[in-house]
């Protein structure tokens, strides 16, 4: 069963940085895209950035600029580094692994509070 774990969260005043780090526990090479997602409180969860197997990324159109997804196959991990934060970054931040057509894993979630 592959897991993955996030880290790095954390309380940051508005316009901090963090590092969210996503460690599976297999080779990220079985993947065909990787994802970070979010979910504030009350709202639902949304895509926050997305990295496919050839390194191409995009973004929701809330972050860009501020957040870089990015992934180490050596170290089958996977990142957001979130510059420039915001108050309604505020949320519970997951990483999601998709394999093939059907398969998805999530991890258990970090908090990231900004406070302003």
């Amino acid at each position: 069963q592959v897991q993955l774990v996030e880290s790095g969260g954390g309380v940051v005043q508005a316009g901090g940085s963090l590092r969210l780090s996503c460690a599976a526990s297999t080779n990220i090479f079985i993947f065909n895209r990787m994802d970070w997602h979010r979910q504030a409180p009350g709202k639902q969860r949304e895509l926050v950035a997305r990295i496919f197997a050839d390194g191409s990324t995009d973004y929701a159109d809330s972050v860009k600029g501020r957040f870089t997804i990015s992934r180490d196959n050596a170290k089958n991990t996977m990142y957001l580094q979130m510059n420039s934060l915001k108050p309604e970054d505020t949320a519970v931040y997951y990483c999601n692994a998709k394999q093939g057509l059907f398969t998805n894993y999530w991890g258990q979630g970090t908090q990231v509070t900004v406070s302003s």
